[in-house]
């Protein structure tokens, strides 16, 4: 069996000392023992998330979180603005128009990153808006957007702001309350460096007094279960034990470690990748690229060819186009427990790849490129 080099945008590498973790003995979640890892998860995502807030955690996928959001915060026939740049912004929408909420969509094309001032003219043009939707790292294109200038904006009205930070959180600079963001998603499988299956929830004062009102339909969604349940360490339902767990390591990696130094580490990693796609002749796909995953447009729609080759034949995972980007790019993401080391074979295998697919390369550049990115750390 190959050695797999995984550098999806999600799921990510878990670090060995994280994975063992999850090999101990399954421990009871209505123990003391497993109250004081909760707490201890509970502090620590505070810091993540860079808030004063209670920061939830859920047994299910970003996706989960994202209706969780919704379903606490409206009721039926709200207004919202979904600001969307790709695939993951427009699930804001479609989750949205399923619970018969109203959706005033301010969306730009793919590889473009959503307007603030766009924002504050609908805001202005709509003033029943009740929340603000959007996405913090579209990883379908690979934006960023600037959550600080359009947190401004909302914090001067009535409504929320609500941000998909599913891929940013640990990877590039998020700041929750100085941004003053109301309500922040997250994941496990990103940059927190855990296998899929925990999601993560913070609501703020301002979002916690439209969940008192709101009227829409939840059960296993209620954060007021959560709530309950939070002030005794405990989940309100039976929560995966063992992912738990394995999240208060990653926590301790990330605190030892510092946010800021995962920080800087993606932000020369982004820098280097996106060296090496243009070594190559690639035209990078973001007007404002983040730190995270580097989107790269290949020659001849040959993208679901370079994704199946590298799996098959190098055993490189990365990740395709989604939607209407499919087959048209390749993405390589450079976050949590992905190294230089990861990338450079990466680099090395596409380059072998390009070249048997007919692209004309010259072999080696990319990997200097990268490698000359690096030297300047």
């Amino acid at each position: 069996m190959l050695k797999q080099y995984l550098l999806t945008p999600g799921p990510t590498p878990v670090p060995p000392q994280v994975a063992l973790k999850e090999a101990l003995p399954i421990i009871h979640h209505r123990t003391d023992e497993f109250a004081s890892i909760y707490k201890d998860i509970s502090e620590g995502l505070k810091y993540v998330f860079q808030t004063k807030n209670k920061v939830y955690t859920l047994a299910c996928s970003g996706t989960g979180a994202m209706e969780m959001a919704i379903v606490n915060l409206l009721s039926p026939n709200d207004e919202i603005v979904v600001a969307s740049c790709g695939n993951f912004g427009d699930r804001w929408i479609e989750i949205a128009q399923s619970y018969g909420i109203k959706v005033v969509s301010v969306c730009v094309e793919w590889g473009e990153v959503v307007s603030p001032l766009q924002i504050e003219k609908t805001l202005k043009e709509n003033p029943n808006i009740k929340a603000v939707f959007t996405t913090f790292v579209e990883t379908s294109t690979g934006v960023v957007n600037d959550i600080k200038s359009i947190g401004k904006i909302v914090a001067n009205t009535n409504a929320v702001f609500v941000v998909d930070a599913i891929s940013g959180i640990v990877g590039q600079e998020f700041k929750t309350d100085l941004w003053k963001v109301d309500v922040v998603v997250s994941a496990s499988q990103k940059g927190f460096m855990l296998p899929p299956g925990l999601a993560f929830i913070t609501f703020s004062q301002k979002a916690k007094e439209m969940v008192e009102v709101s009227k829409l339909p939840k059960f296993y969604f209620d954060i007021k279960k959560y709530k309950k349940f939070h002030l005794k360490n405990q989940t309100p339902f039976t929560p995966p034990v063992t992912l738990i767990v394995a999240l208060g390591e990653t926590i301790k990696l990330i605190k030892a470690k510092k946010l800021n130094t995962f920080w800087n580490d993606c932000k020369l990693f982004s820098k280097a990748t996106r060296k090496g796609m243009q070594a190559l002749e690639l035209k990078l796909f973001a007007k404002v690229p983040c730190e995270v995953v580097t989107t790269a447009v290949v020659p001849k729609n040959i993208g679901e060819k370079i994704v199946k080759i590298l799996r098959k034949k190098y055993s490189v995972f990365i990740a395709g186009g989604q939607g209407k980007l499919k087959g048209r790019v390749i993405r390589f993401a450079h976050m949590g427990y992905i190294s230089k080391a990861d990338l450079l074979a990466g680099f090395a295998c596409l380059e072998m790849v390009l070249s048997e697919l007919g692209v004309n390369i010259e072999k080696g550049k990319a990997v200097a490129a990268f490698q000359e990115e690096l030297s300047g750390e």
